[in-house]
């Protein structure tokens, strides 16, 4: 995957991830500083789970579950 596609899935799935734990996103470079890290996240889950995800449908819901178990972890340590 190149540059341009890693920061686009970055962006999208921090977008959703935004979307889905809080209601809004982070602005641009938010949402792909939290996707980028989010994809991070969800290729460790993902592999510790067994679960394959290819292709850049399988990216960007990768992504988007490691964004927001990212964002739930976040949050937990917040609300201390």
């Amino acid at each position: 995957m190149g540059v341009i596609a890693f920061l686009v899935v970055g962006a999208l799935a921090g977008w959703l991830a935004g979307n889905i734990m809080k209601g809004g996103g982070f602005g641009l470079l938010g949402n792909i500083m939290v996707g980028v890290i989010g994809s991070m996240v969800g290729g460790f889950a993902f592999g510790l789970l067994g679960i394959s995800a290819g292709g850049m449908l399988g990216s960007i819901v990768t992504a988007t579950v490691g964004a927001v178990l990212l964002l739930w972890i976040v949050g937990l340590f917040k609300k201390s």
